[in-house]
């Protein structure tokens, strides 16, 4: 049986986390760690890493860059592995994360939903297919409550398109003013509003046509799936930075 911690464990993935995991056969919660700390939880909860008893062969995180520091810190010292499923880092965070999975096994993606990992590729082939003669803009979609924009799940699509061109291509985030002739430029459009749980969208424009790829999730629940099967597959790895294509990989 896999011990996992849950770092944000009283957030909304956390909850998802939790509910998925509950009379699983191979992995179980054993801690939490999050500042809500609710009163008569059934699991032990922690305000900080620093505190955690349980033995842990895992954490999930889907809590905020703030957590990050003493998370790693937690993980490199106890040798856990962590499947870190929040956004919004800074290029910093992201070094440190690499020098992290030095010493520790780290899995890290923007996306756990195996569909928008598949769109990955897709985007990329057309990229390659179409090159320079279609403009590439790309729509995110989320809730009001997610703090950062653009989605690192649209960051991601960017990156993958951009592959194809060497990575030679800015990117633009929205448009506003008299901005003048548009460029060769990635461009990258966030919407937030209402319980929109994610959508994202792909358009490669050209003269006279327009290819769109999309992906759209109904439930948060794709992603605390994903993260899970993460968890298991990631428990018991050498050091090292991890993503999905390594996990589908494996399968």
């Amino acid at each position: 049986m896999i011990n996992v911690l849950v770092c944000g464990i009283c957030g909304n993935m956390g909850k998802n986390i939790t509910a998925l995991l509950d009379g699983d056969s191979e992995a179980k919660v054993v801690c939490g760690v999050d500042i809500k700390a609710p009163e008569g939880a059934n699991t032990p909860i922690y305000a900080s890493f620093n505190e955690v008893k349980e033995k842990v062969d895992v954490v999930i995180d889907f809590s905020s860059p703030v957590c990050l520091e003493s998370e790693m810190d937690y993980c490199v010292k106890n040798g856990v592995p962590a499947v870190i499923a929040a956004t919004g880092y800074t290029k910093e965070q992201l070094g440190y994360i690499d020098e992290c999975a030095r010493k520790v096994a780290v899995f890290r993606t923007a996306n756990f939903s195996v569909g928008i990992n598949l769109l990955v590729k897709l985007v990329k082939e057309a990229a390659v297919f179409l090159g320079e003669g279609f403009d590439i803009e790309i729509i995110e979609k989320h809730h009001n409550k997610k703090a950062d924009a653009p989605s690192g799940t649209a960051l991601m699509l960017a990156d993958s398109a951009n592959s194809a061109f060497d990575g030679g291509k800015q990117y633009l985030n929205g448009r506003s003013g008299n901005t003048g002739k548009r460029g060769s430029e990635i461009g990258l459009h966030a919407v937030r509003g209402g319980t929109i749980v994610g959508e994202h969208e792909v358009m490669f424009c050209g003269e006279d046509e327009i290819i769109t790829l999309s992906h759209s999730a109904r439930s948060k629940k794709v992603f605390a799936s994903g993260a899970i099967r993460a968890a298991k597959w990631l428990a018991g790895k050498p050091a090292g930075k991890y993503d999905m294509n390594d996990l589908l990989a494996d399968l």
